[in-house]
């Protein structure tokens, strides 16, 4: 089967791009259906741009409400038969109307070994800490910030030494190979069983 995606994104959007590669390198069975965003001069639309995804643009404070504007997201995902909603660099929280509509099929990747470091910063603030074992988290999402159920985790050690920047850097290596094989899992384990 070919599963129907749409990726949200407010930022440079890497991830999309490692997808959309999968994707194109047959890797990944599924297509973007449409590129959500609440920054719409984000790199993120670019990307869908060159590759061209269908792109939902919206600034929030446009909206009297979350329920508003997801209640038109979900709208649009339903018309486009959206299966599986991947966050990619989202930087809102997700609200009740898309997560009813969506039960068990919103994923969202955080860089590091969650429960630990949830939130922003977490790269900057596992380094500060001292943390040996870097890592990434992919996991369902509920209503708080970075505790829905685990799906899957990777991680590195690092010897002490490594700038930020190096630490980074391997943080997106992982995310970039991971979140592509755990979605083809995901489709393959879970969606198909709901057809």
């Amino acid at each position: 089967m070919t599963a129907k995606l749409s990726l949200f994104a407010s930022g440079n959007g890497s991830n999309f791009e490692a997808i959309q590669q999968a994707i194109v390198e047959k890797r990944l069975d599924a297509y973007i259906a449409v590129l959500v965003t609440d920054q719409p001069d984000c790199y993120a639309v670019e990307r869908a741009r060159k590759h061209n995804i269908d792109i939902f643009a919206f600034s929030a404070k446009t909206y009297s409400s979350k329920e508003t504007y997801e209640t038109e997201i979900v709208k649009l995902l339903k018309d486009k038969g959206v299966e599986l909603i991947v966050l990619a660099g989202y930087m809102r929280i997700v609200g009740n109307v898309l997560m009813e509509t969506f039960p068990d099929r919103i994923i969202n990747i955080h860089p590091s070994l969650l429960p630990a470091f949830p939130g922003l910063h977490a790269i900057n603030q596992a380094y500060q800490y001292g943390v040996k074992v870097f890592g990434i988290t992919i996991h369902h999402v509920d209503a708080g910030i970075d505790t829905g159920k685990i799906i899957e985790q990777d991680a590195f050690r690092i010897e002490g030494g490594e700038t930020i920047e190096e630490v980074e850097e391997k943080i997106h290596q992982l995310e970039h190979k991971r979140y592509p094989e755990t979605i083809q899992k995901i489709i393959h384990t879970t969606l198909c069983k709901k057809k």
